[in-house]
């Protein structure tokens, strides 16, 4: 019988040692929820601080590992490096001219960018050309799409032809949705429509430059350039009103995707000098004023904020 009685005790053991657990846990769970029973809160009924939330990853990608390239002539390097034809080695974009730096090769390095980058702007183009450029470029994937297109909207035979600000806008808008359905995650960034009036007052003073305006480029701000009479001052504030207006239908539209970067007027503002333009046309920008853009593209694209 006394050998027996040790055995029950024996056999009772492990149920105690298991209520001796379970009773220890549940007093550390009252001591990590507190006397009142709520996660987190401390024996003295303070708060413990909230755990930090995982940083958010952000949308823009400061280094995209390709770049497509669509607008007008001023992307295509137009005048740049010879008289009246196309020089897309030279485009700020996407060009491939060392003396340039362009964004593509700022972003990605010389020998990628000339792999991973295409250039479908075209001379001539307006906005309402975009669509159609936008399509091309998604078709490539690219990361980053750069947009330079306005000033031929603008530059027309007389004010009274400028494209209308709703139809600049409807067609920039198409040309997004268009990127959109194929390149969902593309990024876009958009250059200011260049500031047409300070191109007449930088180019009005060259002899040669006035000359060749007399062609026919941009007549409705370059035309009869020496000419200051208040009707001649009315047809240029009229293309310069809208510029301004392009330019904040460009900010608007990209404000409405979260993956599109306005470059926030910054080329509108830029102050170009005589050896930035063309001396060929004295309106384009010369390899000096293309590597200024690439500048500027590059200091946008590569910014923890977007330009304000």
């Amino acid at each position: 019988m006394r050998e027996k009685r040790r055995s029950g005790r024996a056999l009772l053991r492990p149920r105690s040692a298991v209520a001796a657990l379970t009773a220890a846990g549940l007093v550390g769970l009252a001591a990590l929820t507190g006397c009142d029973g709520q996660p987190g809160a401390a024996r003295d009924g303070r708060q413990r601080p909230p755990r930090p939330s995982p940083t958010p990853t952000p949308v823009w990608d400061r280094s995209p590992a390709s770049v497509a390239a669509v607008g007008d002539s001023i992307t295509r390097g137009f005048d740049a490096c010879e008289l009246l034809a196309d020089c897309p080695e030279a485009s700020w974009a996407t060009g491939t001219d060392t003396a340039v730096r362009s964004l593509a090769q700022r972003l990605l390095g010389p020998a990628a960018a000339a792999e991973h980058s295409w250039n479908h702007a075209r001379t001539g183009a307006r906005m309402a050309d975009l669509p159609a450029q936008m399509t091309q470029a998604a078709a490539q994937g690219p990361e980053l799409v750069a947009v330079m297109v306005g000033a031929n909207d603008a530059c027309r035979a007389r004010p009274a032809l400028m494209t209308p600000v709703e139809d600049f806008t409807r067609s920039f808008t198409a040309a997004m949705s268009a990127l959109r359905r194929t390149a969902p995650k593309a990024q876009v960034y958009v250059s200011s429509v260049p500031d047409l009036m300070r191109l007449w007052s930088t180019g009005r003073g060259n002899p040669l430059g006035r000359q060749i305006w007399k062609l026919g480029i941009c007549a409705s701000m370059l035309g009869n350039a020496e000419d200051l009479s208040e009707e001649a001052q009315r047809r240029r504030a009229r293309v310069h009103e809208r510029v301004v207006a392009y330019n904040e239908a460009l900010k608007s539209v990209c404000a409405k995707d979260l993956r599109c970067r306005y470059d926030g007027g910054d080329v509108f503002d830029y102050r170009f000098t005589g050896r930035q333009l063309s001396h060929w046309d004295w309106f384009h920008p010369s390899k000096d004023g293309q590597s200024r853009l690439a500048e500027i593209a590059y200091r946008n694209v590569t910014s923890p904020r977007p330009p304000r």
